[in-house]
């Protein structure tokens, strides 16, 4: 690929959260490097305790992959709201920092925005040939999902997911609060109030195990009905 200086603005900036991930994060660079798009990656160390900020160190090029660090631990939304701030690009991808889901599908979401065809996507998950996915966690985020629907009168299929992908000046629009996992409604319910459609394109998942790294709770699931309540009558003018 062609190189491209500091100044350039790349197509997509892949933003990459990441609290003790030392062990899969430099998989993760290397396959997201591996898609053809012109991108950066954005690297957000969330206030690690082991070597995820040693890795990011390691990667970071100053250009393509840049690095940023929390002294401490604030959440995944608050790591994403610094990966916008550097964010450079004109689309904005969030991938997590496990293997969970893989960046050979940023053909699939790009391609309904480069065709026109929406504004924002996601990646929607079918939730079939696992091995790790308990019944709690799936009739969790369905649940959830249904009630997006119910309080948005919308239709989406997936509203958990972490692959969301949208122009930078939208993302900067919503003007995001959350600090943890309560980002994921707070991005939906912010967007559905903008009046945004979402598209979604399926995309393969493979779920880690609780024992594997895996962070979400119950209580996750509590905190994103709190917030899909709480934006219900958020106001995109304010």
């Amino acid at each position: 690929m062609e190189q491209r200086g500091p100044t350039d603005q790349p197509y997509l900036s892949v933003l990459i959260p990441a609290y003790n991930e030392e062990h899969t994060l430099g998989q993760v660079i290397d396959a997201v490097l591996k898609v053809p798009e012109d991108l950066e990656i954005v690297l957000v160390d969330d206030g690690s305790s082991d070597g995820t900020w040693q890795v990011m160190q390691s990667r970071a090029d100053g250009e393509r992959v840049r690095a940023f660090r929390h002294a401490v631990n604030g959440g995944k939304g608050a790591a994403i709201r610094t990966g916008l701030a550097e964010a450079r690009g004109h689309l904005a991808l969030i991938q997590d920092a496990d293997l969970e889901y893989s960046p050979d599908d940023y053909g699939a979401l790009l391609e309904p925005l480069k065709s026109d065809r929406a504004t924002v996507v996601y990646g929607s998950r079918a939730f079939a040939s696992h091995a790790a996915f308990s019944f709690w966690y799936v009739m969790g985020n369905r649940l959830v999902t249904l009630i997006t629907n119910v309080l948005y009168n919308c239709y989406l299929s997936d509203m958990e997911t972490g692959y969301k992908v949208m122009p930078v000046e939208v993302a900067k629009s919503l003007g995001l609060q959350a600090r943890g996992f309560e980002l994921e409604p707070e991005i939906t319910a912010k967007l559905l109030r903008q009046g945004h459609r979402i598209y979604e394109v399926p995309i393969s998942y493979s779920a880690r195990s609780r024992e594997e790294g895996k962070k979400l709770t119950a209580m996750d699931g509590v905190r994103a009905v709190m917030t899909l309540l709480r934006f219900r009558s958020w106001n995109p003018a304010r």
